[in-house]
């Protein structure tokens, strides 16, 4: 069980109820990188930009996740704080220009996450599950935001993966609790395509077994990783669809996408982060209305 755990608190992201009895919600993704690995949710023009936000208001969904530097862990990606703060700058003002959804911060950067929590972002949605950037806490600490805490350690590991994943967000979940955030706050991501043999970026997990394998695990056990915690899973357009589909082009993902995202919502997904609002929604109301007829039979 994880510590500081509140039994029965109904917790919240941002201003969304989540987990529990709460619907599955949906997040949107904005990214700001043209590094991204899906060129598609890359958006460098502002009016772009705002006509997206909306339409994902419109389909449906609860937050916005953006980002300024692809986590990919694939690809080489990293650039300066400075050039990471400028694009979430701009995606975060395009998205209050039309909306009022709920702001998530994409960053593992502590300077990035303060500037974007000024700006009027409400969530961390941090990939290293506050590893990376020691400064993190003193965020946390002085904005006491909603947090997503991803598995990660920058240490090799091995064994049990499933085991893994629930100790390495057990670890982020005891740093969130030290800076003050209550529990309720907390949502945890067992951090799919993070967990590599080898990666061209710094933002993954070292492991010598099999990635696909150990992400479609998870995928399977998503209840024994969460505890009591809601759990947010992204596997949009994601690597492993490409192995399982023998499709490159991510673009062409979109099918198993969805089959990926309703596989997860069935196993027990709280949260869904996506780059396909609509047909995501699409998802989380059929399987809504199935399980509500179910009762009713």
């Amino acid at each position: 069980m994880y510590p500081g755990l509140i039994i029965n608190h109904m917790h919240k992201l941002a201003r969304v109820r989540v987990g529990d009895s709460s619907p599955i919600r949906v997040m949107g993704i904005i990214n700001t990188s043209p590094e991204s690995f899906y060129k598609k949710s890359v958006f460098t023009d502002k009016k772009i930009m705002e006509k997206t936000v909306k339409l994902m208001e419109e389909d449906g969904a609860d937050f916005i996740d953006v980002g300024g530097m692809s986590t990919a862990p694939y690809l080489k990606t990293l650039i300066s704080e400075d050039q990471e703060i400028k694009r979430i700058t701009i995606g975060i003002n395009a998205i209050q220009k039309v909306s009022k959804l709920p702001i998530s911060i994409d960053t593992c950067r502590a300077k990035v996450a303060e500037v974007a929590l000024q700006l009027g972002a409400e969530i961390v949605n941090d990939v290293s599950g506050l590893k990376y950037d020691q400064n993190m806490i003193k965020v946390l600490e002085k904005y006491s935001p909603s947090i997503i805490v991803c598995a990660f350690s920058d240490k090799p590991i091995s064994g049990n993966q499933v085991i893994q994943a629930r100790n390495l967000i057990d670890q982020s979940v005891t740093l969130v609790l030290k800076s003050g955030v209550s529990a309720n706050k907390i949502v945890v991501d067992p951090a799919i395509g993070f967990f590599r043999k080898k990666a061209q970026g710094v933002l993954f997990t070292k492991i010598n077994s099999d990635w696909l394998q150990r992400d479609v695990l998870i995928l399977k056990n998503l209840n024994q990783i969460k505890g009591k915690y809601p759990i947010l899973i992204s596997v949009s357009r994601k690597s492993f669809i490409g192995e399982l589909l023998d499709e490159v082009d991510p673009e062409k993902r979109l099918y198993g996408s969805l089959a990926a995202e309703t596989f997860a919502a069935l196993n027990g997904a709280d949260i869904i982060r996506t780059h396909n609002v609509k047909a995501t929604c699409d998802i989380v109301t059929i399987i809504k209305n199935l399980k509500n007829l179910k009762k009713g039979l």
